[in-house]
């Protein structure tokens, strides 16, 4: 636990963190690029969990969503995690600190441990019900359960801007 608090301290202390934290246009322009790469991340996921759900794009089988839709939704991801990553080193003992900051994290793990589930265990038999305009309850149950995630994401994310302790 003293490496990873060494570690935090180090990103923390580093002339980056000093240039976000100390320009007044650095982190604003930072966190609008975060704000919109999650933007981008959500709506695409939102995208295919509807088509699990049977309420959108219900006549394209859902491999053909996906496969349209995820590259986007990954590059999106990579760039609100790199975002993320710029914003934390500002004020990592903050945001370590709030928890808000701390369940938006473990929910963005909770939606990945939902996805790799229905890759491994919901979409093995994907060829046989894809073009079915309702998919079956698994998932559709990993649909609900990925919007639920997602908009929980979205929320602690909002609430730590009004939570973190100045000074």
């Amino acid at each position: 636990m003293l490496q990873l608090g060494n570690l935090i301290s180090y990103f923390e202390d580093s002339a980056l963190a000093d240039s976000i934290r100390e320009n007044d246009v650095l982190f604003p322009l930072i966190e609008s690029v975060h704000v919109l790469s999650i933007c981008l991340v959500v709506g695409s996921i939102l995208a295919v969990d509807l088509r699990l759900l049977g309420l959108a794009s219900v006549h394209r089988p859902v491999s053909r969503v996906t496969r349209g839709i995820l590259p986007l939704t990954w590059c999106a991801f990579v760039v609100a995690v790199a975002s993320g990553s710029l914003m934390f080193i500002s004020n990592a003992t903050k945001y370590l600190g709030n928890g808000y900051f701390i369940a938006k994290i473990f929910l963005i793990g909770a939606a990945g441990l939902n996805m790799a589930i229905f890759h491994a265990l919901g979409a093995k038999d994907l060829p046989r019900w894809e073009n079915e305009a309702h998919p079956p309850l698994p998932a559709r149950l990993a649909g609900i359960l990925s919007i639920l995630l997602w908009v929980a994401v979205v929320a602690c994310g909002r609430w730590i801007g009004f939570t973190m302790k100045v000074g």
